[in-house]
């Protein structure tokens, strides 16, 4: 066991983080104001993880959409439904399937020692009939079915498809119909046994507790379990991302009163981690509020000239192996928007962050992520993200303060290339 604290001096946090023997590594920030306690057990494990070794040296290919489908199918128990269980502690427990992991949780006011110790048990409990499997399939057959009808699910899902050539990050985390088809028990149990490997995985725990109580429960689950040898690491496999995007623009028509149009923009293919991540986050989002926050002279003159509405956001997600930006909202005339985007931006890339937007822009993310930390929820998500990433949780503020205008304008001008430029829009039917 191997046990450490990290002093948060700016907001007077402290985390303490222990990493068993086993490769499981338990992080607790205590909030004693607090009268929520929020906890969370994550795996390194999402939708792109599609093609891996395992630390056995065993190469597997799987259908798409089988992370978010376990995630789904480990609420299955002999007893029922993990679900009734939470219920009947007073707790409130969800999960969520991302492009690189998953996640379950919960909160509690009350009787949170016997919810944790349900969270960490049903996470280690894997249940797999073929009757629970072919019920799942059926529930996900029409969750699928549903988002596909969601225009907002449709404008991003053509978007990814017309940036990415083969990074699977093109692929829906729920995967499809037909590949949803191809999952079976045997299957998602090899899954499990590579990705739900505690050295893959993160407790994370906010609220008012002891972190030595924390850490002792989950050393009593893991023993309750059998224990556990520390195993590598998993390789993932995955197949070069070409530069080009893979087609300029996709349309589709469906029941929406007024054309939906999103503008995205590709990172250069290339796999960025730890720290240098964290950095490109921090200048993205200076940059795309510098550019298009609502004190902007492009959004002005956009917003004068009719083209967008409330509506109307910018985006940034990065993970190690893809990123993209995203610009999106209503308008009435698609072409013109995009036409002015296009020039807009490219025409900010070339001028610059000004010293004074940048500035103003950096306050804001500083104050943005001070107020996360009266959040348990926000605080647990960014230990598990920091965790994934492999940077204290200070790396946020460090990247703040270590960014500057050139930065910034460095930054603008490697987002704005048109030859990375995408359209996605969704059209009325009528």
């Amino acid at each position: 066991m191997n046990a450490s604290v990290e002093r948060l001096e700016r907001l007077g946090e402290i985390l303490h983080r222990t990493e068993l023997d086993c490769g499981l590594t338990v992080l607790v920030l205590p909030k004693p104001e607090f009268t929520k306690k929020f906890a969370t057990f994550a795996t390194r494990y999402g939708s792109v993880d599609r093609h891996f070794r395992t630390p056995d040296g065993e190469e597997l290919v799987v259908p798409d959409g089988i992370a978010h489908f376990l995630e789904h199918q480990m609420f299955a128990k002999e007893y029922g439904d993990a679900f009734d269980r939470f219920s009947a502690l007073g707790a409130s427990a969800n999960a969520f399937t991302s492009y690189t992991s998953t996640t379950y949780l919960f909160s509690s006011a009350s009787r949170f020692s016997e919810a944790f110790d349900l969270l960490l048990d049903f996470v280690q409990e894997p249940y797999f009939t073929k009757a629970g499997v072919d019920k799942e399939r059926g529930i996900i057959e029409q969750e699928l079915r549903m988002y596909a009808d969601t225009p907002y699910w449709r404008l991003f899902q053509q978007l990814r498809e017309c940036l990415f050539v083969r990074h699977p990050f093109r692929i829906d985390i729920g995967g499809t119909v037909e590949s949803i088809g191809r999952i079976d028990e045997t299957l998602l149990l090899r899954c499990y046994r590579t990705f739900y490997h505690p050295s893959n995985m993160v407790v994370s725990v906010v609220g008012d507790v002891s972190p030595e109580d924390i850490v002792a429960r989950v050393q009593a689950s893991l023993d309750r379990h059998g224990g556990y040898a520390r195993k590598s690491e998993i390789q993932r496999i995955f197949e070069p991302e070409p530069e080009h995007i893979h087609a300029p623009r996709a349309e589709a028509r469906m029941a929406v009163a007024r054309p939906l149009v999103a503008v995205g923009f590709k990172d250069r293919p290339g796999e960025v981690r730890g720290e240098e991540l964290v950095r490109l986050e921090i200048l993205s989002s200076i940059v795309l509020d510098a550019a298009l926050g609502k004190g902007s002279p492009l959004y002005a003159r956009l917003y004068e000239a009719g083209l967008i509405d409330h509506t109307f956001s910018a985006s940034y997600l990065r993970e190690a192996t893809f990123g993209m930006t995203a610009v999106s909202g209503e308008t009435d005339d698609p072409d013109r928007l995009v036409a002015a985007l296009r020039e807009g931006l490219a025409a900010f890339a070339e001028a610059g962050v000004d010293p004074d937007d940048f500035h103003r822009a950096r306050n804001r993310l500083y104050g943005e992520a001070v107020a996360d930390f009266d959040s348990p929820e926000s605080i647990a998500h960014s230990l598990n993200r920091a965790h994934f990433l492999d940077v204290p949780l200070r790396a946020y503020f460090d990247a703040l303060e270590a960014a500057t205008p050139e930065d910034a304008s460095a930054r603008a001008r490697e987002i704005f290339r048109d030859d990375a430029l995408a359209v996605s829009i969704v059209l009325p039917s009528s």
